[in-house]
């Protein structure tokens, strides 16, 4: 049995007394998959994955993992595994980004909130992040609620948006920010058509499905439905939704993307060593 401690009124949740490398049985890997139902973000601490480790681990927990990412699109992985995402302030050569670095612009991105892979179908479920290098300054994540976003909304506007669908793009997100691809790398990214409204299978919780990757409303005006779309997220990200994450040397962190939101908080990453791994598994089957 898991021992959670709550981080948060709503969700979230620190997992005490767990070596994940050492997670094998089915019957460990389905506790953590019901506390993912419960809480939707778990942080496990003291989790020296090497990253081998965190890709055999991922694989274990929920099967098939997201390879068809922006990062790939950009260029060549230092890792050589395009399902392992450097979420880093470095360069492959290991020295800090400069300020017009491009893979850094595009990973500035990641301070909109938004969920992982919702660009693809099947679109991401459970993301794990590895904190292997933790700078001295405050570089938090924050995560929000969709579950909870959902449940408070009224009955109107419930009916209303429930059958609704939206096209989500990685191209769209970067573009808000003024992050340009080229039309060789956005022809390899061309987004997919998801439900606004989702249920988690296993727990029946409804949850908003949307954030910066969210472009527009299938059959709405575009002006009209991305308005709507602002102002869902605004809904969804008031203080009472949002778990604020500061990271510490080896923390691993999983979410569920079908049911949160989340961001990074601004940090000097020219002048901070930041270095982040993350695996992302694909919502195939229940």
């Amino acid at each position: 049995m898991l021992h959670c401690k709550p981080l948060h009124p709503l969700f979230a949740a620190e997992v005490v007394g767990v070596d994940l490398r050492q997670v094998h049985e089915p019957a460990a890997l389905a506790a953590i998959r019901h506390a993912m139902d419960r809480y939707a973000v778990l942080v496990f601490r003291n989790q020296p994955f090497s990253d081998d480790e965190q890709v055999a681990f991922a694989t274990r927990f929920d099967g098939r993992l997201h390879a068809q990412t922006s990062l790939s699109a950009l260029g060549a992985n230092r890792f050589g595994n395009e399902a392992l995402t450097d979420i880093s302030s470095v360069r492959a050569n290991g020295e800090l980004a400069e300020l017009a670095d491009r893979r850094r612009l595009s990973i500035l991105s990641n301070r909109l909130w938004h969920t992982d892979a919702s660009f693809v179908d099947p679109a991401g479920r459970y993301s794990l992040l590895s904190g292997r290098v933790v700078p001295e300054v405050r570089a938090d994540t924050e995560f929000a609620d969709m579950r909870s976003a959902w449940d408070a909304l009224d009955e109107a506007d419930k009916q209303r948006f429930q059958s609704l669908r939206v096209f989500h793009s990685i191209v769209h997100s970067r573009q808000t920010i003024g992050f340009d691809f080229s039309p060789e790398e956005a022809a390899r990214l061309p987004g997919a058509v998801h439900p606004l409204v989702r249920t988690i299978p296993a727990s029946g919780r409804r949850s908003l499905y949307l954030a910066s990757h969210a472009s527009h409303i299938i059959d709405w005006p575009i002006p009209e439905g991305r308005l709507q779309l602002l102002d869902l997220i605004e809904h969804a990200t008031q203080p009472q939704f949002v778990y604020r994450h500061i990271w510490q040397p080896n923390d691993l962190v999983i979410w569920d993307n079908r049911a949160t939101m989340h961001r990074g908080r601004p940090f000097d990453d020219t002048r901070y060593r930041r270095e982040l791994r993350r695996t992302t598994t694909l919502d195939i089957g229940t």
